[in-house]
């Protein structure tokens, strides 16, 4: 998406380069040392060797049947030799794909339980695999020296897990925090259309006692504030709600968007807001109003934080479509570099967050840095929905 995706791209195709680079090298070392020993026992290393390289280049995509065939393939090989009686030694390659496994293992595969019986049993072929040398001093030298790297790769494999498991929890928080405020909201929101419902049932019922002919009206208006209602339920469904007391009011205003950037604009930056025409608070739905007014904030807040040398912040609400389908807020800083958050390899969770909540009404947000030397965050929520039949319908109505 920006550029700070494209470097982490090559830094991982670089770094997988090296890595196979680098067990090729090991494997032609045990090409080269079969040739000179010429003794069986040597050949099969060449066999693990290849297993290994191919089970390394399989990881991403059969992590866990490579690995379980190439540790069988090596246990059976130690077995072999040690049965008919012959001397050999553990191939370069055979080590260097192994120790590779069990980072690559204790890293990723899944549940942690399983991860960890992999790496164990990765040990157990590399210290098994000693006894092909025969001679007791020899055998104990290098499994000793077999152990200190697979501790190092056990060591490497199980710290990066631990920063894995560090981000998903905090990217969980992020999203569960995220989805409470919804809930709250959705409360808010199907509070107040029940509200209307309320009163504008009582009022049928008076009207009914003097004007019959003008309860139909009334009824057409009690219909479409608990249509929108359901429809506002049906949107965010699968949001978690907080077991505490919401405040029971409609949502955020193109009005709570104009302080908040004129708020930002006295204490940093300049901001030139612009409202396209047609744009108003009755053609947009309230839980679309509310997650752009988060979007904007978090916008804002994050070029405080974390662009403090911006030049000026431009942010504008257009429509797109006609009849409008999709209102799009966009939000750039000028005269600073990219957001470093951002750009650093990981990112941050502020992003998380604003997607979780647009994503949650079907829309999509983007961000990261344009042509011009600016950041941009870029949100885009749909304006239509379907009606309780199932039907699509048009803009929300006012």
């Amino acid at each position: 998406m920006g550029e700070s995706h494209r470097i982490v791209h090559w830094i991982r195709r670089l770094s997988e380069i090296a890595l196979i680079g680098w067990l090729g090298l090991l494997f032609l070392i045990d090409v080269a040392l079969a040739m000179g020993f010429r003794t069986w026992p040597v050949w099969p290393n060449l066999l693990c060797g290849a297993v290994g390289v191919l089970a390394v280049l399989w990881r991403r995509t059969r992590r866990v049947s490579g690995f379980r065939v190439f540790l069988a393939l090596s246990f059976c090989v130690t077995l072999i030799i040690l049965v008919t009686g012959g001397e050999g030694r553990p191939g370069f390659a055979e080590i260097g794909a192994l120790l590779v496994l069990t980072v690559s293992g204790l890293r990723s595969i899944e549940p942690v339980r399983r991860a960890a019986l992999f790496s164990l049993a990765a040990m157990v072929v590399l210290e098994f695999s000693a006894w092909r040398l025969r001679q007791a001093p020899e055998i104990v030298a290098t499994a000793f020296a077999l152990f200190v790297p697979w501790a190092f790769a056990a060591g490497a494999g199980a710290y990066l897990r631990f920063q894995l498991e560090r981000r998903r929890e905090a990217v969980a928080a992020v999203r569960r925090s995220e989805r409470l405020e919804l809930a709250r909201e959705l409360h808010d929101l199907v509070a107040h259309h029940i509200t209307g419902i309320v009163v504008q049932a009582q009022a049928a019922r008076v009207v009914a006692e003097q004007q019959p002919d003008a309860v139909i009206p009334a009824l057409d208006a009690i219909s479409g504030a608990g249509a929108d209602a359901l429809t506002s339920m049906r949107r965010l469904v699968s949001v978690l709600r907080a077991e505490d007391e919401a405040a029971r009011s409609p949502g955020s205003t193109l009005r709570d968007m104009r302080l908040l950037v004129e708020r930002f604009s006295a204490g940093g930056p300049t901001v030139a807001f612009d409202i396209a025409p047609g744009i108003d608070d009755g053609t947009l739905p309230p839980e679309v109003l509310t997650t752009l007014h988060r979007v904007l904030q978090e916008s804002l807040t994050n070029v405080r934080r974390h662009a403090p040398g911006a030049g000026w912040v431009e942010a504008n609400l257009r429509p797109v479509g006609a009849p409008p389908g999709i209102v799009v807020l966009r939000v750039r800083n000028y005269g600073s570099a990219s957001d470093g958050r951002f750009s650093r390899l990981g990112g941050g969770f502020g992003l998380v967050g604003m997607a979780e909540r647009v994503e949650a009404l079907g829309g999509r947000l983007t961000a990261g840095p344009t042509p011009e030397g600016a950041w941009e965050v870029v949100a885009e929520c749909p304006l239509e929905r379907p009606d309780p039949a199932g039907a699509r319908r048009g803009p929300f109505p006012g």
